[in-house]
């Protein structure tokens, strides 16, 4: 690698480290931010079976087939080995918890239920995010970085739980989505699974967008946005399955 290259290089980390920074300064100027209790009041709450909201709590478990799925194969494979390994195993267990935080909350909905929801989407978001600077930026990163990301992941709930303020998960949460197309713009990998790292920020994208229109979609398609937003994400899951298969076939693994 050249000199040029090595500068460059540096100049690109530098400049997602200045996104990075501004996203954090401008989202704290804000002040502190609360949970809308709006966002409790969803627009199908149909119960079936004896189960409240039985569409948006049944709708999680494609998190726990597609979290499963990642899993065993990960486990089967001896040739993918750590510590990305570790960190796409913690990435499909955290999805999988999913299934039964979302489903916990979504059964009883409030904001001590919504905790439950949230811990393990940071456990996926943080182990996502470690996987793609270790795959994109510094090669070893996930050995070093994933723990403390997942510690920082964690506390941001206990935070927003204890103080009320919601800035913390507000980062956890989009700052990685917010810097990821970054990263893979400027630190590309020639991979077919990078495609399929595309895919699940686009279903990401989907989901929050589905979230959005969740009244909307309920009166027209008698399906609400909401449960749809549980199924697209799901297929994130899929999609990052995908991506480990395609960046692990690469390598003669035989990872199925």
């Amino acid at each position: 690698m050249s000199t040029h290259t090595i500068g460059e290089r540096h100049w690109r980390v530098w400049g997602l480290l200045a996104v990075g920074l501004a996203v954090c300064v401008a989202l704290f100027l804000n002040g502190p931010i609360t949970q809308d209790q709006d966002y409790h009041r969803f627009a199908d709450a149909r119960g079936m079976f004896g189960l409240p909201n039985f569409w948006n709590v049944v709708s999680n478990a494609p998190f726990l087939v597609f979290g499963l799925w990642g899993v065993f194969a990960l486990l089967r494979d001896a040739k993918q080995r750590a510590p990305r390994r570790r960190t796409y195993l913690t990435f499909f267990i955290g999805s999988a918890l999913v299934a039964f935080g979302s489903a916990y909350y979504h059964a009883d909905p409030g904001d001590a239920t919504l905790a439950w929801d949230r811990l393990p989407m940071t456990i996926a978001f943080m182990a996502f995010f470690a996987a793609i600077i270790d795959r994109h930026v510094r090669s070893g990163f996930a050995a070093r970085g994933l723990l403390p990301l997942l510690l920082i992941g964690v506390a941001s709930v206990i935070w927003w739980r204890v103080s009320g303020d919601l800035r913390v998960y507000l980062l956890v949460q989009f700052l990685p989505i917010l810097t990821i197309p970054l990263i893979l713009l400027a630190f590309p990998v020639r991979s077919a699974g990078t495609r399929w790292i595309w895919a699940v920020l686009g279903v990401y994208v989907l989901a929050k967008i589905l979230e959005v229109y969740d009244a909307q979609l309920y009166s027209a398609l008698g399906m609400s946005g909401h449960a749809l937003k549980h199924l697209a994400a799901a297929l994130g899951v899929y999609a990052m399955l995908r991506a480990v298969r395609a960046e692990v076939s690469a390598t003669g693994s035989p990872l199925r």
